[in-house]
């Protein structure tokens, strides 16, 4: 029997169940699918601490230019890997780094106590580091500089190993400083010059590599070598006595000179205070005789009676004893007899009744 052309087809059971679960897993399917872009979208999405900034490698190559490579602290997001690659870099903290040439051998527990290793009679090659002075002398140097990170891309991205550069530039640097100065003046006559000298160099070498770092206080030790420091220390003792000597000579010599200079000048002053007064003195006799010539001229009889008169009242007024003598009539000799050591008065006591 034909069925009319037009009439409708009877849908098989198997097949519908077959359309319904392809449907279903359809339906599945995008929903993995947009879960999964969802994960991978979320999976971009990180976070930039406080004390660190990041870089975002897109195949390589840091995304942005300048500062704006840099990722301030906060929420960003990139695509996932392999097509992006996160780069945390620390920043606001401060690093220490030491030097790896120049110091003797020790260990972290001597070093907490403050103690040296014992002196083992020479430097052994390989284990004892040491630096040649100007004066071809052996001595001990360490440096240990701190530093900040001042461009994090520089520091990070222009060099493989930014910690290792910096170490083999704080080398060269106490290498050069060495060289600049005698054995006693790095280790007792001019530390704080020896120290300049290393930080000199070092900044230097910082500007002029572009490392991107900042320098923060740092400390340079300078010994002389344990074997010889009893030399080293005697050679000091000597110079510091020499100096105290030539300071106390010094001084002495200035306190003589001083002194030698007052008194000389005291004669001076003396000499010429003398001078004035006998100066004034002659002028003041010249005036006296000058005003009295006219008296002498009119009756020299009399004035020299009136000087006389006058020279014998001074005269008299300084004498103990004064006798006068008569005028003696005619031209007979006159005899006059003093006893000079005359007795001394004799003390009378007068006696007291005792009761």
């Amino acid at each position: 029997m034909n069925t009319p052309h037009n009439a409708p087809s009877v849908e098989d059971p198997g097949s519908r169940a077959l359309s319904d679960a392809l449907r279903s897993s359809f339906r599945i399917l995008k929903f993995i699918m947009l879960l999964v872009a969802i994960i991978v979208l979320c999976s971009g999405i990180f976070t930039v601490q406080p004390n660190e900034v990041a870089v975002v490698l897109r195949f390589g190559k840091p995304v942005g230019v300048g500062k704006d490579q840099l990722l301030k602290p906060g929420l960003h997001w990139a695509f996932p890997n392999p097509i992006d690659e996160i780069v945390r870099i620390p920043v606001g903290q401060s690093y220490s780094l030491s030097s790896s040439i120049g110091w003797y051998p020790t260990s972290p527990a001597l070093d907490a106590l403050g103690q040296e290793p014992r002196p083992h009679g020479s430097l052994t090659p390989g284990v004892d580091g040491y630096t040649l002075t100007a004066d071809g002398n052996i001595i001990h140097a360490r440096a240990t500089m701190k530093y900040r990170i001042a461009d994090p891309a520089l520091y990070t991205f222009h060099f493989k190993d930014a910690t290792n550069l910096l170490q083999n530039v704080l080398n060269n640097a106490l290498l050069d400083a060495s060289v600049q100065f005698n054995a006693d003046a790095a280790i007792y006559r001019d530390k704080i010059g020896f120290k300049d000298a290393v930080l000199a160099r070092l900044q230097t070498a910082i500007e002029d590599d572009h490392l991107g770092i900042e320098l923060d206080p740092f400390d340079v030790q300078v010994v002389a070598p344990l074997d010889v420091r009893a030399a080293f220390e005697a050679v000091l003792a000597a110079e510091q006595e020499r100096s105290q000597k030539i300071n106390e000579a010094q001084a002495y010599a200035s306190q003589v000179t001083l002194k030698a200079v007052g008194e000389a000048q005291a004669i001076v002053s003396g000499g010429i205070s003398a001078s004035n007064q006998l100066v004034l003195s002659v002028g003041a006799e010249a005036k006296s005789f000058n005003d009295q010539l006219p008296q002498f001229e009119r009756n020299p009889p009399l004035f020299a009676r009136r000087v006389l008169d006058q020279t014998l009242a001074s005269v008299m007024a300084g004498a103990q004893d004064k006798f006068l003598l008569p005028p003696h009539p005619g031209n007979l000799p006159r005899e006059i007899r003093l006893q000079l050591n005359r007795e001394p008065p004799t003390m009378v006591q007068t006696s007291t009744n005792q009761p």
